[in-house]
């Protein structure tokens, strides 16, 4: 956690609500960050946070890679790297590696923008600059809000191998805890961001992304917040919890699915593309190819079929794999991305319900279902069997987005991921990174 990014704003058109240059501190103890912290000025902030949302979509193609290929969503070709089908694919006994790219990318830049943000709360608490306690109480709620999110992106991939949350000091750091106390700590992070959210008046002393476009002021920002402690809370398996929160957040049956906050992306040289994009009918050099069970296994007349994915022009083999389909979810290379969205806080809602009112279930699934050209559901109405449902229509609509693998392991149901190939095997977790240094 050398580097922080700091973008200088100015006033344009672009994937940003402001463009922006970068530049980089290589030294987070020299003398500019030491100004910035003793005195940080309006202008900082808006750079400082600026390098937080750069850092937030740094290593998210590994990321989603990670998620993608270990839930068996798609593969990953690249015949310059065939780690991607080897390791992560657990082919031959293979064994994830602590000390490469997959894991040490994704984790290094999630604490990076932790890391970034702690700055920045360190530095408000010495600021002499004329922000109101109302814009101080704003800063902090986005940015532990960000912080929480980022840790549990780290904790999806490693699981019971835990985190470090205590981070504050690069120096001291903070013990690894275990998944179960990564959870209740990010969760506990999030509430206590809502409630400087909750006292940050009417608007941040900063300017966001047209990512969060729609959720720009503290008040519309505390439903994200609500959302993202709504996940939480599931992967706890504490329901009542996620009702609670979902009452809060921007959860809308009758709504756009789509509504929600974004990585957004440009192809300014300055600035990140897309990293999960691939053309149609890519080569092997660099090509993600649809797991063959997501066409075999939809049923017939799912739009999302035809949405998320392209029939290539010709089978692709490489590596003893075989695919038909790419992997189409993002379409170019300035897409955005979802952070989250209304359709997983419908899916949440009917998750939550299952064991809760299961009527009511049934009716968020039939959202999620109608929307995807499917009739209403008319399986059996029991706890099991709209477990299953759920989980399909979570496939489906959150394909792509990092969901299935973890689904997968929070239900214990790893070992129905297909194999596709004799020798792979399903992990369960990523070791804690090499430059970790338990």
């Amino acid at each position: 956690m050398k580097i922080i990014n700091k973008l200088f704003v100015l006033m344009a058109t672009g994937i940003f609500t402001v463009s922006c240059e970068v530049e980089e501190f290589s030294d987070l103890n020299g003398p500019e960050v030491d100004a910035l912290v003793e005195d940080l000025g309006r202008g900082d902030l808006q750079d400082l946070v600026g390098g937080v949302f750069y850092s937030m979509r740094e290593g998210l193609g590994n990321y989603y890679d990670d998620v993608g290929v270990i839930g068996r969503e798609f593969y990953r070709f690249s015949s310059s790297d065939p780690r991607l089908t080897a390791d992560l694919l657990g082919r031959d006994n293979a064994i994830l590696d602590n000390n490469t790219f997959y894991i040490t990318t994704p984790w290094a830049a999630r604490y990076r923008t932790v890391k970034n943000a702690n700055i920045i709360l360190n530095a408000l608490e010495n600021s002499t600059a004329d922000f109101s306690p109302e814009e101080l109480s704003a800063t902090r709620g986005f940015l532990k809000t960000i912080k929480a999110y980022e840790l549990l992106l780290n904790l999806n991939l490693t699981y019971e191998n835990g985190i470090r949350v205590d981070v504050n000091d690069p120096n001291n750091l903070g013990p690894f805890v275990s998944y179960t106390e990564g959870l209740t700590a990010i969760r506990n992070l999030m509430e206590e961001a809502a409630t400087d959210l909750v006292s940050g008046g009417n608007s941040f002393p900063f300017k966001m992304t047209t990512g969060f476009a729609d959720f720009n002021t503290p008040a519309k920002f505390l439903q994200v917040n609500k959302g993202l402690s709504a996940r939480v809370a599931a992967y706890q398996g504490d329901y009542p919890a996620v009702l609670n929160f979902l009452e809060s957040s921007f959860l809308d049956l009758s709504g756009d699915l789509d509504t929600g906050i974004y990585y957004v992306f440009s192809e300014d040289q300055t600035d990140l593309a897309n990293p999960v994009f691939f053309p149609e009918n890519a080569s092997a050099a660099g090509v993600r190819i649809v797991q063959p069970g997501f066409i075999a296994d939809a049923e017939a007349g799912d739009s999302r079929v035809d949405e998320k994915t392209r029939l290539r022009d010709e089978t692709i083999t490489f590596d003893g794999l075989s695919g038909d389909y790419d992997f189409f979810v993002y379409t170019s290379r300035t897409d955005d991305i979802p952070i989250i969205r209304n359709a997983e806080l419908i899916l949440l809602y009917a998750e939550a319900n299952i064991s809760i009112n299961p009527s009511e279930a049934v009716e968020a699934l039939n959202v999620i279902r109608n929307s995807a050209s499917l009739p209403d559901y008319s399986g059996p109405v029991t706890q099991a069997a709209l477990v299953t449902e759920m989980l399909k229509q979570r496939r489906y609509e959150l394909y792509g987005e990092g969901h299935r693998w973890i689904d997968a392991r929070r239900f214990d149901i790893l070992n129905t991921l297909p194999i596709d190939r004799p020798g792979d095997d399903v992990f369960t977790q990523f070791p804690i990174p090499l430059t970790e240094n338990q």
